[in-house]
This record gives structure tokens, C-alpha cells and sequence, in this order.
């Protein structure tokens, strides 16, 4: 457990736990182990609570579990008491200040850490009454999270969006399921430990037994759920011969015990309790709002709970037999959320009624709010072409739709200090991007030729990411002097059509069948143009790095790359031009070509409005914490409605 600093802004000096604090202004900023997020930024009469982190270097270090303390300023007033607050059994579940005149009245009383309250600071020697950020008990529901587990977006977003929202001051789990491929993967899950805690759950016929282990990294508690089902070679969803026939189990086994674990597991010494708030991301998780509503909530259960479902792609939507149903361990009476019926179309033949459980459609119908992970993706999937058979209901749910654009890593993907590529580089230093070119252009056997437009692809081989389109366009593009570099797997076809163009276009073509980290970011950085002509892209986070990299993005204004990239315009502010890259539509061959001649017209030929489209990508915000802020008010609007119970 981590050692508490409280911080001002005078000279330092060192006393012991709940000793007096000399100064009457205190700040606390809370750390989730040690349950302090009622003191968020709190302003008392006596003075402000702000609980930082120790070791930090604005605070100095504390040693032997000493307090650092810094007076703001010195006022006549004796120092402030922090004293601890007990459940029944003796454990610590906060602290309290106690008036100086030690007569024991205290200054604000809190229950634990568990969420919600707003705060509002008192107006204190005539400063400016402001409102202070509330803070939740945050419990992510996810089937992938990196560095743990990860095939896609999901993956990066369960994995960044939980740090940035713990060193905002929430207390934040993450549940997912702890895979074990027999690959060298598995050495990710080598920190976590197991708990002593084993629970048994109820569905598929009977009781399901299942483990924990946790990791506390970064602010965050990781816990896995541990089964025999999440135990087999291939990715979370599948393997080579497609995905896994007990999926639904798997997920439905992950939803339980996510529905258990804020309850039952006493993570830095308490539980996260039944006032918490549920992001359950995709259908994987979405079975948990569902049991909350009718298997919790009824018998006063997670009553003060809230949920969101986060879609990150609502093709996916974990359909099956409606037969199915009784597996889930859900009421009878519950059937009405999950029933699905295809359209006459979908069906098999004549006698199939098309009868189905979606759970994605239960979590629409169950939770507080939704999101997905951009604004133009929450518009699109209340449309015909986008919401795969869902439309009218996200419709009918659009006063509690929101749409919030990913982050991304800015320290994983960094040109002034990434190691996978050749040389480093900044917006106010481009000279190393030339070298990143010819140092990937070596590396692939390709010609060395600096000016030669390289045009990168990094992403899956599938008709979502418009990989038809491609194909049809590469032997007019390549007519040209350009070279095209492409990493993927997927479709078998798609992987031997580009093994073939490689072998017919050897000076312009160069085709990297599968994924490695450092050739995405080595292609990223080389390239002068990402191509990304996806037919729907809910957020897109290849766009982004490739922004921040100084590589011009050429996308399909569909969903979040309509919402990231700004159509370039050379025109505006008296010429200086705005925009970070191409925008083309409607989806065709035809669209995407005219849209790369244009960039490629203007790499050749207007060299200084290409450096300024290179550099407003590159100061363009794209940090997880500016999606946090946004995530915080959708947190705050889903508190103000009841919780959903019917």
C-alpha cells in the first residue's frame, strides 16, 4: 500500500501517520488503495484535501510511511487532525479531519470510498465558489485488455482508458478474462497473483466455478477471471478454423463473476461495493446489465450501481439459438430483453422462424448509457446501412446515446522517442522522417528514393477495411512513381493477392503478410500517405498515429476517420491552408484514386502546404486524457437518471 504526502505550497517538513498537520490549507488527491476518493480536491473550513501519490517529484519522497507535508501558509490557527475511519471489523476505510480544538467534531463525514457524491468548495477567504470533480468506483467489463490481451481497438482502449481514469482520481477495475494460449503471450499474465477467492455461479445448467487473480499496476486493479474454457491455443475469440463453438459460455461465465467481483473481492483491503459504475464494452459483456436488472437490483442488490456499454463495433453482436436462453442463468420472464428475430431474408429455409438471443440487444435495452467510440459512429449506427438490424432500437435510445473518439499512447507512439524506428523526429525537427523512409525502404528491398510518395496500409485484410477496393486500384496507382507498402493478414485471398503483386511489382510493391509491432511502427513513420478506405470504422487508431507521425492520412469519410482528419484546404486562412489530410466519398474506386493523385500532387509540388498539413497533424490533441474529460460528464449524466429496473 502506497504512503499518503499531503502537499501545499510552502517548506517541507515530515511527521507521522494522523500526526497534526501544521498547516490549515491541506490538499488530497485520492489513490484507490487507499479508498481516499471522497477527499477529491474537498475544501473544508479549516482548509483544502488533496491526497497525492509519494515518490512524486512535486511532493517529495516518504519515507517509512511518513506523511511529507508542506505548509501553504502559516496562519494562527493550530494544525488539523487526520484520523481514521473503521468498518466494524477495525479496517481502515478513510480518514476524516479533526478540528484542532481536539474536542472530536469532524470537519465533513464520508462513508468509504464508494463514489458518486458531487462536492461543491466552499467560497473560502473570498476565492470563487467552483465545483469539484466527482469521482466513481469504475469496474471495466472487457474479453481483451493490453498488454494482457489484445487483437484490436478494444484491446487498446481497455488498457489505456483505466490508467488515465485512475491518476484522474477514480478507483478503477478491470475484469477480463485470463487466457492462456500456451504461446508466448501467456508471460503477460505472469505479475497477476491469485486471490483467495473462488465463487461458484449459477448458469449453463448448473454451478460454474471460477478464480481470480490480480494485478495492481499503474493505478489500476487487473483482475482475471480464471477458467478451464479460457485455457486453449488461438486468440480470445477463435482459431484457425474459426471462432470457438462456446463462446457464449466464456462470456457469459466473464459477466458473472464481473457482476460478483466488486462485491466479494477486497482489493487494497475493501470492496468496491454495490455504488459503483459498470463500462461493459461490446456484446462480450453484455449480459451484465442485464443481470444486474434482474437478478440484482430486485433484491435491493447494486441498486445505487450505474451502467454504460461501450460499442465498439456493433457488427458483433453474440448471437445465438434461442434455445440458448435458458443457459444464461436468467429469469424466464427475462427472455423479452435477448429476443431476436432475423428478417425473412437471414433465415436458412423455409421452416426456420429466425428466432434468436442477441445479447448486445439486451445490454441496448438494460443499460443507463450508451457510447461508442466516436460521434460519427453514434449517428451511423442509428441509420439502415449502419446499425445491422438494431437501428430502430439505438434510435429509440438516442436521448442516452453519446459518441467519444479514442485516445492513443502518446508515449507508445512518439516519433521523438520511439526505439522501433530508424531515427527520431519532432514537429519542430522533421529531418529524421527522411531517414525513417530510407532506412524502411532498405529494409523491404525497395529502391532508395526519398522523393518517390511511399503509401502505407496496416490493418486487417477484410472487406470491412476495403481491401477489395485496393486491390482494383493498385495496378492503376502503381502506373505512377510511387511505391506501396501493405501489413495484414486475414482473408486467405486477400494474403495471396498480395503475395502475388509483390512478386509482379517488385520495385513498387512490397506486402507483409501478418502483424509485428515494430513494422507497423516502422511503416508508420517511413510513409508519406496512410491509405485507409474502410467501409465503416466505428474510431480507427492507425489514423491517429499516423497523424502524430507526420504521415498524411487518405481515408473513407465514414465514422471516426470523418471525425479525426480534417479534409485539407489550401484556400483558408489566406492561404496558409488547413486540414490534416484527404477525405473521400462515396466509397469507389474511382473516389480513393482522385484522393491519393491529389496528395501525391501535392507531396510533389506544394512541398510547404504538405509541411503544414505534416505538422497540424502532429500538435493535434489525441490524448487519452482529453477522452477522459468527456467520459467524466457522461459519468455524471448517467448518475442523474434512477437506475433502469424493468
Amino acid at each position: 500500500m502506497e504512503s499518503l504526502c499531503i502537499v501545499g505550497n510552502g517548506g517541507v517538513s515530515t511527521c507521522q501517520a494522523f500526526a497534526r498537520l501544521d498547516s490549515t490549507r491541506v490538499g488530497f488527491r485520492p489513490r484507490a488503495q487507499l479508498g481516499f476518493g471522497c477527499f477529491v480536491r474537498e475544501r473544508y473550513k479549516y482548509g483544502n484535501l488533496v491526497i497525492a501519490r509519494s515518490g512524486r517529484s512535486e511532493v517529495g519522497n516518504s519515507k517509512d510511511g511518513n506523511f511529507a507535508v508542506e505548509n501553504e501558509k502559516e496562519e494562527k490557527r493550530g494544525g488539523l487532525i487526520l484520523g481514521p475511519e473503521r468498518d466494524s471489523s477495525g479496517s481502515v476505510i478513510g480518514f476524516n479531519l479533526i478540528p484542532p480544538s481536539g474536542d472530536g467534531e469532524v470537519l465533513e463525514s464520508h462513508e468509504d470510498a464508494t463514489t458518486g457524491g458531487t462536492e461543491e468548495a466552499e467560497d473560502i477567504e473570498g476565492a470563487e465558489k467552483v465545483q469539484t470533480r466527482v469521482t466513481y468506483n469504475i469496474v471495466f467489463v472487457t474479453s481483451e485488455a493490453a498488454p494482457y490481451s489484445k487483437t484490436g481497438g478494444l484491446g487498446d482502449v481497455c488498457g489505456s482508458l483505466p490508467i488515465v481514469l485512475a491518476a484522474r482520481g477514480h478507483r478503477v477495475m478491470v475484469v477480463s478474462p485470463r487466457y492462456l494460449h500456451g504461446s508466448p503471450a501467456d508471460k503477460n499474465f505472469a505479475g497477476a497473483s491469485e486471490l483467495d477467492c473462488h465463487i461458484k455461479v449459477y448458469c449453463f445448467g448448473g454451478e460454474q466455478e471460477v478464480a481470480f487473480f490480480h494485478e495492481y499496476r499503474e493505478g489500476v486493479d487487473w483482475v482475471f477471471v480464471d477458467h478451464l474454457s479460457y485455457h486453449r491455443p488461438g486468440n480470445p475469440y477463435g482459431d484457425s478454423r474459426g471462432a470457438f463453438g462456446d463462446n457464449q459460455f466464456r462470456f457469459a461465465l466473464l459477466c458473472h463473476a464481473a457482476c460478483e467481483a466488486p462485491l466479494v473481492l477486497p482489493l487494497g483491503g475493501y470492496t468496491y461495493g454495490e455504488k459503483c459504475l459498470f463500462l461493459v464494452n461490446d456484446w462480450h459483456a453484455g449480459l451484465v446489465p442485464v443481470l444486474l436488472a434482474s437478478k440484482y437490483r430486485p433484491y435491493g442488490v447494486y441498486k445505487d450501481a450505474r451502467t454504460i456499454l461501450v460499442i465498439h463495433n456493433l457488427a458483433h453482436q453474440g448471437v445465438e439459438p434461442a434455445a440458448t436462453y435458458t443457459n444464461l442463468g436468467l429469469p424466464s420472464e427475462w427472455y423479452g430483453a435477448l429476443g431476436w428475430v432475423f428478417p425473412t431474408w437471414a433465415r436458412t429455409h423455409a421452416l426456420d422462424t429466425g428466432e434468436a438471443v442477441n445479447l448486445l440487444k439486451g445490454a441496448i435495452v438494460t443499460v443507463d448509457r450508451i457510447l461508442t467510440v466516436s460521434k460519427g459512429y453514434a449517428w451511423e449506427i442509428t441509420t439502415v446501412e449502419g446499425g445491422y438490424g438494431l437501428h430502430e432500437l439505438l434510435s429509440s435510445r438516442r436521448s442516452v446515446l453519446n459518441g467519444i473518439t479514442n485516445g492513443i499512447d502518446i508515449y507508445e507512439w512518439n516519433p521523438s522517442s520511439d526505439k522501433h524506428i530508424a531515427s527520431n523526429y519532432s514537429v519542430d525537427d522533421l529531418s529524421g522522417k527522411v531517414q525513417c523512409k530510407i532506412a524502411l525502404q532498405k529494409e523491404l528491398g525497395l529502391p532508395i528514393k526519398p522523393d518517390c510518395p511511399l503509401i502505407g496500409f496496416i490493418g486487417r485484410l477484410d472487406y470491412q477495411k476495403g481491401i477489395d477496393l485496393i486491390r482494383w486500384a493498385t495496378p492503376e496507382l502503381l502506373e505512377d512513381d510511387v511505391q506501396f507498402v501493405m501489413l495484414g493478414s486475414g482473408d486467405p485471398l486477400y494474403e495471396d493477392w498480395m503475395r502475388a503483386t509483390e512478386s509482379t511489382y517488385k520495385d513498387k510493391f512490397r506486402g507483409w503478410v501478418g502483424f509485428n509491432i515494430p513494422i507497423s511502427h516502422k511503416i508508420t513513420a517511413g510513409a508519406d500517405i496512410l491509405l485507409m478506405p474502410s467501409r465503416f470504422e466505428p474510431c480507427g487508431l492507425n489514423q491517429l498515429y499516423a497523424m502524430r507521425y507526420g504521415t498524411v492520412p487518405v481515408v473513407h469519410g465514414t465514422g471516426g476517420l470523418r471525425d479525426t482528419v480534417q479534409a485539407f484546404d489550401p484556400y483558408s486562412k489566406g492561404g496558409l491552408g488547413e486540414g490534416t489530410g484527404w477525405i473521400f466519398s462515396p466509397l469507389s474506386k474511382e473516389s480513393m484514386l482522385a484522393a491519393l493523385r491529389v496528395a501525391i500532387m501535392t507531396y510533389r509540388d506544394h512541398k510547404s502546404s504538405w509541411e503544414g498539413i505534416m505538422k497540424r497533424g502532429m500538435v493535434k490533441d489525441s490524448t487519452w486524457e482529453n477522452a477522459a474529460v468527456h467520459y467524466e460528464q457522461v459519468f455524471e449524466w448517467a448518475f442523474i437518471d434512477p437506475p433502469y429496473i424493468n
